[in-house]
């Protein structure tokens, strides 16, 4: 078949927080080839028939179909087409405010910018890019078009990403932790108590607790009790020091400290402003 390509590049780039730059396909003749140049955007290949070499940041890729290699923009770069069997290859540039957080959930790695066949599915993703393609043009439409079909596209190569065993673990550490404060949070615990019935040091914990919701488990416990609290404030007939009780504290004085320092009111004012 004789070498051609399509494609589109976009001069509007509506702000969208992400937003298509150019897209197509191509059938590449014997050793056609790109760079060593940078780019402004992030580009993403899939390869669909023959092969080709992928050079990037002093690093070199043979690349055969199925696969789909990644220039995040300001890295010198340079593709080339095999002389005996030269691929063909659909490709999509994008950027925005939401690009790099979307390509840091993928399997994309710093250090291996390429993504063998085999954990994703090539024809989907071919598919997902022709709807890009199909969907260009001038009008703000086709930008919104074409970024929905991108984040589908994304979503396909995202979905394809395994989930390590550190973070399988620190998963299911997590459930047992949460569980373990909605059963216990009206008894005195703290999070020597949590790490201990997890299973895990108090520092790891908090690690876990820290890259999975932000928050040290002693702030979690916390806000937890102070959220229950205020459930327990707004009925009637309840003092202070049976809430106090309630949700975990001996001390009504010390509670009504931590009450305030949380939700921004005493516990007292919390009760006039819900009576």
């Amino acid at each position: 078949m004789d070498s051609f390509k399509r494609s589109f590049k976009n001069t509007l780039k509506e702000d969208l927080g992400l937003a298509v730059y150019n897209t197509g396909y191509q059938k590449c003749a014997a050793g056609h080839s790109w760079g060593p140049a940078l780019r402004d955007h992030y580009l993403i290949h899939l390869v669909t028939s023959g092969q080709g070499s992928f050079k990037i940041d002093g690093q070199e890729f043979v690349l055969h179909a199925g696969d789909l290699f990644l220039i995040p923009p300001g890295h010198l770069a340079a593709y080339q087409a095999d002389a005996q069997n030269p691929w063909e290859y659909y490709w999509v540039g994008f950027n925005g405010t939401e690009a790099s957080r979307l390509i840091h959930l993928t399997p994309f790695e710093k250090d291996s910018p390429v993504i063998c066949g085999g954990s994703t599915d090539p024809e989907r993703l071919k598919r997902r890019l022709l709807h890009i393609y199909r969907s260009s043009g001038s009008m703000p439409e086709n930008d919104v078009r074409m970024v929905g079909y991108l984040y589908l596209f994304l979503a396909e190569i995202i979905q394809g990403k395994p989930v390590s065993a550190l973070e399988s673990s620190g998963a299911a550490h997590l459930k047992k932790a949460l569980k373990y404060i909605q059963y216990n949070y009206a008894s005195p615990i703290s999070v020597d108590h949590i790490a201990e019935y997890v299973g895990v040091s108090r520092s790891h914990l908090y690690r876990i607790f820290n890259r999975q919701i932000g928050l040290s488990p002693s702030e979690f416990l916390q806000k937890y009790r102070m959220n229950e609290a205020c459930s327990l404030l707004r009925k009637k007939g309840l003092t202070i020091w049976e809430v106090a009780h309630s949700v975990g504290f001996s001390d009504a004085l010390y509670f009504s400290r931590v009450f305030k320092k949380v939700k921004g009111v005493s516990p007292s004012h919390f009760i006039e402003e819900n009576s």
